[in-house]
This record gives structure tokens, sequence and C-alpha cells, in this order.
């Protein structure tokens, strides 16, 4: 079987096509075989106030698009454009390897995928961001 695979822990909360999923008490685990299904972990959203880095925000674009609150044709430039200006900074080989894989997503309108990897971004952001205001 190929598609998605969520695993869920107890009481997790997953957005799918704009209907909010709970799991039960136990771990779960769905299989998700529709392509192009919008799907987005709660856990994983960015709260808007939280969208004050260049990682969040290009993060924060292919939420809104997995939402269905942004049309993925008009959020796909503005993914790229963000893709290539963060690659401008990160230039170490493992942040290039998130962002070619970011890019690659958007190109293939895997919005979930954009968001996983860009995602991976935030750490090292974060390291290099205390750097900058120490």
């Amino acid at each position: 079987m190929s598609g998605l695979v969520l695993k869920l822990g107890p009481n997790e909360r997953v957005l799918i096509n704009g209907a909010v999923i709970e799991n039960g008490n136990r771990r779960g685990r769905l299989n998700i075989v529709t392509p192009g299904a919008s799907i987005l972990r709660l856990r994983d959203a960015l709260h808007p106030d939280e969208v004050n880095t260049p990682v969040r925000r290009v993060c924060y674009i292919a939420q809104l698009v997995l939402c269905g609150e942004a049309d993925a044709a008009d959020a796909r430039p503005q993914l790229l454009r963000g893709i290539e200006q963060l690659s401008q900074v990160l230039t170490d080989e493992e942040s290039r390897e998130h962002l070619s894989h970011a890019t690659d997503s958007v190109l293939a309108s895997q919005h979930y995928f954009v968001l996983k990897h860009l995602r991976m971004l935030l750490p090292r952001e974060e390291r290099l961001m205390a750097v900058a205001v120490s």
C-alpha cells in the first residue's frame, strides 16, 4: 500500500481536507491513500503569532495551503521564492538537502512534505538566530 502513514498519539488531532480528526485513547495509525489529500498535524501547526522568522514564514505559507486557507497555485511562487531566499543563507549540506526536497515537493504539489522538510530547518535557524543575538 502506498501513500502517507500517520502514526497518532492518544487524543492527537489532525486536520484532513479541512476536517479535524481526533484519535482515541490509544496510539493509532492512519493510512492516507488518496493522492493530494491536505493533511496537517495540529501539534505541528504554527500559530500566526509564532511566524516571526524566515523559515517559519515559509512553513506558514505551506501550512495555509494544507488548511485550505490559501490556493496552492497562488502559494507556489511564494514558496519557491522563500525557499530560494533561505538557500542563500542556509548553505550547509544538510540544509541544502532539506531545501532541495522542499522545492521538489512544491513542484509536485505535495505540501505536507514541503512543510515536513522545512520544519527540519527550524532547529538550525534557531541556533543561527541565537548566535546572531549574542
